[in-house]
Formats: C-alpha cells, structure tokens, sequence
C-alpha cells in the first residue's frame, strides 16, 4: 500500500512512522518512508532549522512540490510506502494548504491517514519544538482542519481510502498503521466500552483493557480511547471550583522519542475550560467515523457495583449510542454482556451476536475466519 499520512504539528511523526516502518522490516516486509519536511530542508539548505514555515509562501510552495517530485520519482515502483507529511498549516501566515492535488494524484497513493493525540500533548510538543504561541483552542482547531483535509484528499483520488489513527498507544497504534498498509484484508474493529464512569473502578478498568490488548492481537483496531480529552476536561472543571489555575498532567508513556510523553507537563485550567465544547463535539465526530472506518463493533459491557449494593450493566449511554450507529450503518455488532441481569431488546435485537465473555466472542471469531493472518507478533 502506497500510504500518505499528515497530522497537525506537534504530532511527532517522524519517528513514530521510522517505528512503523521498523515493525514492517521485522515482518518481512519493506516499506519507505519520505518526511517531506526533512527533503524541503534538503531542497533548501539555506534555510535554519524549525524556521520553514517563516518562509514566503510562495518558496514554501516551491520547495515543497521540488520535495514531492523527489518522492514521486524515487517511489515510483516501490509497494509499500509511507509519505510522512501535512495537509494543513496555521502558522503566522494565516490557514494555508500543504499539497497540490496534481502531485498527490501522481503519487498514486492507496490511503490517507490522519494522525491525531491527546491536545494537551500535541500542544507541549508544538511549543517544545517551536517558537510560537498558540492555545489549546487553536490546536484543537488545526486538528479539525487537518483531519477535513486529509479526507478531502482522498476524495479526490478514485478508489483511495480514508482513516483517522491515533497516535495514542505508540506500541499498539504503531502495529495498526502497520495492518492498515501491509495487511489491509485483515477485519477492522472498533472497540466499544464504558470509560468516563469507570475511571475509579481499578478492577473494572483491568478487564476493560484485558478486552481491549485481545482485541488489537487480533484485529487492526480503531480504539476511542487512545485520545481522550474528557478526563482532562473533568479534571480542570473540578480544579477551577478549588481555585486551582494549573493542572499537572502526566500523558501515558508508550514510547517513542524522547519528548513530552515522556514527563509530566503543566496545563492551564482556563485553556481546558476554553475547549470544553470542543471536546465533545470532536469527541462526538471522531467516534462515529472511526465506527464509520470499522467493519465491526465489538462492545463490552462489564458489570458495575449498584448505589443499593446490586450489581449493574456498566452500559454507559456513549457505548449505546455507539451501537445503535454501527447497527444503522450495517456493521457487524457484537457484544460482550457480562451482567447477570439479561440484556434489553434495545441490546439483542440490533446486536449482530451476544457473547457472556471475551475469549467466548475470540472463539467465534476465530472459528469463522475473522482473525485473518496467524502468527502475526507471535499471535
């Protein structure tokens, strides 16, 4: 698959796709990566270092068509390939593309994709690498543009497909992109499952995420809560009633470069309260279209300990209305229902199958073919 993959700056890419194209060595399969920005720094080696962007637009423009028909030619008879680029930029010159159609349609590429991460992360990095003073507001904003450019493009590329990745779980996500360009039968799972109302249930949270490993050996996985900025949002709403103005918030660490993963960084109570719309409109969007870019859902519904001292289905209304969406959009619904108390006709009649635990549901899967490829990472 010939793969072209943008993201906002502050995403990392370079060496997050260096790890996916490792992970393809080491299963046999060659696949190049171009960083488009490192072969504009070549084109024009006058230019200092993290200052491109200050260019004119127009040698902005200049060097970046040299670089693509610099990737053009050399990728021209290679199968696997990853363009490592933007579709967008917001810098000081305002909103401006970064692609001219007639060279992405010349590249001939199979996929888009749109890397994303949690705002908070790809805001430190942006100012940790940038001299440039930019809110969470305008990240969360560039995010929207880059991910409605990037499917614009693939639009206009006949029989090219379309994903939003999260960088999230860099060990998990970089087998992911991995599937999505070098084993692209394999099915597409959109795990669903219950997560703001669990957060401070450590068993509950154990078997969600058990769920949740089995389902990325398995299939190339598309999970909501690689990004998730509610926590965050929840945490500033209740730091501003203590009066609190900075928050210390520690991003998960699952490798990759060193960089703000990596450490604890400081974000700003009121910048949180700022986006709190649109982080749950963003949420409400990606959701969908990563049900959208799935064949199947796989929703588990754990049980949860009741005010009254009776056990409850931890069946949140997000996981519902994630159901019901799949169901309507004709995708395979399948739910693990761990409740003793049995499901609603709202769960068995738009459920494809119910199964009473995960490695009931692996079983199926695996008897009917949906697992695909065996021992692909010893699995």
């Amino acid at each position: 698959m010939r793969a072209i993959i943008t993201g906002q700056i502050g995403m990392d890419k370079k060496p997050y796709l260096d790890a996916v194209a490792r992970l393809a060595g080491e299963q046999g399969e060659a696949c190049e990566v171009y960083h488009v920005g490192d072969i504009m720094y070549k084109e024009g080696p006058d230019v200092r270092p993290g200052r491109i962007l200050d260019l004119p637009i127009s040698r902005l423009n200049s060097l970046r068509r040299a670089a693509f028909k610099d990737v053009i030619t050399d990728s021209k008879d290679k199968k696997n390939i990853i363009v490592n680029t933007h579709a967008t930029f917001r810098w000081r010159h305002g909103l401006f593309s970064a692609f001219d159609y007639d060279q992405i349609a010349a590249l001939k590429p199979d996929l888009f994709i749109c890397l994303v991460d949690n705002i908070e992360v790809v805001h430190d990095r942006l100012h940790r690498d940038h001299e440039i003073d930019a809110t969470l507001k305008d990240c969360m904003v560039w995010r929207e543009e880059e991910i409605l450019a990037t499917e614009l493009m693939s639009k206009a590329i006949p029989g090219s497909q379309f994903f939003i990745l999260s960088r999230g779980r860099h060990q998990m996500t970089t087998k992911t992109a991995f599937r999505l360009i070098c084993r692209p039968q394999m099915k597409r799972v959109y795990p669903s499952f219950p997560m703001s109302h669990v957060v401070d249930m450590p068993d509950v949270l154990a078997e969600i995420d058990a769920f949740r490993a089995e389902l990325a050996n398995h299939f190339i996985t598309f999970d909501p809560g690689d990004v998730d900025e509610k926590l965050l949002l929840e945490r500033a709403i209740a730091a501003a009633r203590e009066g609190i103005d900075v928050l210390d918030v520690t991003p998960h660490n699952y490798g990759g470069s060193k960089s703000a993963d990596a450490k604890p960084i400081k974000v700003r109570v009121r910048e949180v309260l700022d986006i709190a719309g649109d982080v749950d409109g963003q949420i409400y969007m990606r959701d969908f279209k990563l049900i959208d870019q799935s064949d199947m859902i796989v929703s588990l519904v754990p049980e949860l300990p009741g005010a009254s001292g009776k056990d409850i289905p931890g069946l949140s209304s997000g996981v519902e209305r994630e159901l019901q969406h799949a169901w309507e959009h004709t995708k395979e619904v399948y739910v693990v229902w761990k409740p003793k108390k049995h499901p609603s006709p709202f769960i068995t009649e738009t459920a494809t199958r119910v199964f009473k635990s995960t490695g009931e549901a692996l079983e199926y899967f695996e008897k009917n073919g949906y697992f695909g490829e065996k021992n692909l990472f010893g699995h």
